[in-house]
């Protein structure tokens, strides 16, 4: 997956609470056999109206329209556990998501496929979404390395991340890759279960 260490960007405001996967990514996307084509769907009922964009929608503006951060409201991405909300919005150019708190099978496939997931109180994301609804002031810096958020207005915000986590998405990590930086242990815990398990291999030898 692509490594985060800092990103520059647009961010837009989109601070309804608990907007749910489906509204992410409707089910009517999740027929593909694969992970391609899905940032079609990204909040596509939200997007579009009788198949005709909707200007009121904050990704259709102008300002915003190639946002890659989203700043918005409490318990986002609740609702089923698809994955596809993670992988569609990730195409769509999206990078990071802020919110006062995140759905937590959501929260996980976000780190999982590189999408940075920060946290923050609501207090400074409000102050935040009130900045960057003005087109002027609507471009951030995240930086993973030193987890800052430079805003247009010249402040800096901290925030708090897992060590392992921020190790996984600076270095663009994924589980199994990390799973796979043991494979000499994982060798070395077979080659000793089989030797000291011989009535194991014979058994399933007979079955055979």
């Amino acid at each position: 997956m692509e490594p985060f260490t800092r990103v520059a960007g647009i961010a837009a405001p989109l601070t309804l609470p608990n907007i749910d996967t489906d509204v992410i990514m409707p089910k009517q996307f999740l027929k593909r056999i694969d992970r391609e084509g899905l940032a079609e769907g990204v909040f596509h009922d939200l997007q579009f109206r009788d198949g005709i964009a909707n200007p009121d929608f904050v990704l259709n503006k102008p300002a915003y329209r190639d946002a890659c951060f989203l700043v918005t409201g409490e318990n986002f991405g609740c609702g089923s556990s698809r994955e596809h909300a993670v992988w569609g919005l990730m195409q769509a150019g999206i990078r990071a998501v802020l919110a006062p708190s995140f759905a937590s099978i959501f929260f996980g496939n976000c780190e999982k496929n590189g999408l940075l997931a920060i946290v923050l109180p609501g207090p400074v994301l409000g102050r935040i979404a009130a900045l960057i609804e003005e087109p002027a002031t609507n471009r951030m810096t995240i930086d993973l390395t030193h987890q800052t958020i430079a805003l247009a207005d010249g402040d800096r915000i901290d925030f708090a991340i897992e060590p392992e986590r921020r190790e996984n998405l600076l270095s663009g990590r994924d589980h199994v890759a990390h799973t796979l930086e043991f494979t000499n242990d994982i060798r070395a815990f077979e080659a000793d279960h089989r030797s000291n398990n011989t009535w194991f291999a014979g058994e399933r030898r007979k079955r055979a």
